[in-house]
């Protein structure tokens, strides 16, 4: 077994060490490095960070770009939904409840209709009129979620037999979505009212 620390031959020296003249290191560059027999590899620009600003920003600039971003994020969450959003059965879904009107969409108008028409200092015939209209869209936000949880399994049942999303949280899913405005439904509604879903 040949020894760890033996000292090279003279022979392997002398080959490693070559003769330099100085006609040769005057024309070199300062920084001059000898080749090693093969080009060095380019690193890969894919995975790089993009250069940064070449200066930091302003606390305006700063505000500004936040303030970009929360927009573009809003945007985006308008038009795709979140992750409780996704899913061929959720966009069935959506696109029932788009398709139609709802009393849903009538109820918070009509609460705030009751509070004020409820109040001690209005009339009885005032307070028995938003009592009566109060259980009137109760009544309706029940029916027409009931109708709505019917034509949804309906569907999900003849389009995706094997399907493995709840039918409960599905339903509560597009009763919330009944009972939200259109225009501050996220995702955006993608069909008209009274389009055949």
């Amino acid at each position: 077994m040949p020894s760890l620390f033996r000292r090279k031959s003279t022979d392997l020296v002398d080959e490693a060490v070559s003769s330099v003249t100085p006609e040769e290191t005057a024309e070199r560059p300062r920084g001059y490095t000898p080749a090693k027999g093969r080009e060095t590899p380019k690193r890969p620009t894919a995975g790089r960070r993009p250069a940064g600003p070449t200066r930091p920003l302003t606390k305006e600039e700063e505000r500004e770009r936040r303030r970009q971003l929360r927009a573009e994020a809003a945007s985006e969450f308008r038009r795709e939904g979140g992750p409780r959003d996704r899913g061929p059965e959720r966009l069935l879904a959506r696109n029932v409840v788009d398709s139609r009107r709802t009393v849903g969409t009538w109820f918070f108008g009509g609460a705030l209709i009751v509070l004020v028409g409820s109040n001690a200092a209005m009339p009885p015939l005032v307070r028995l009129v938003s009592n009566v209209l109060w259980g009137a869209l109760a009544l309706g936000v029940v029916v027409d979620s009931v109708l709505i949880c019917r034509k949804i399994s309906k569907l999900v049942r003849e389009r995706f037999p094997k399907t493995d999303q709840r039918m409960g949280s599905l339903f509560l899913y597009a009763v919330m979505r009944s009972i939200t405005f259109r225009r501050m439904r996220a995702p955006a509604p993608q069909v008209k009212l009274g389009d055949k879903v």
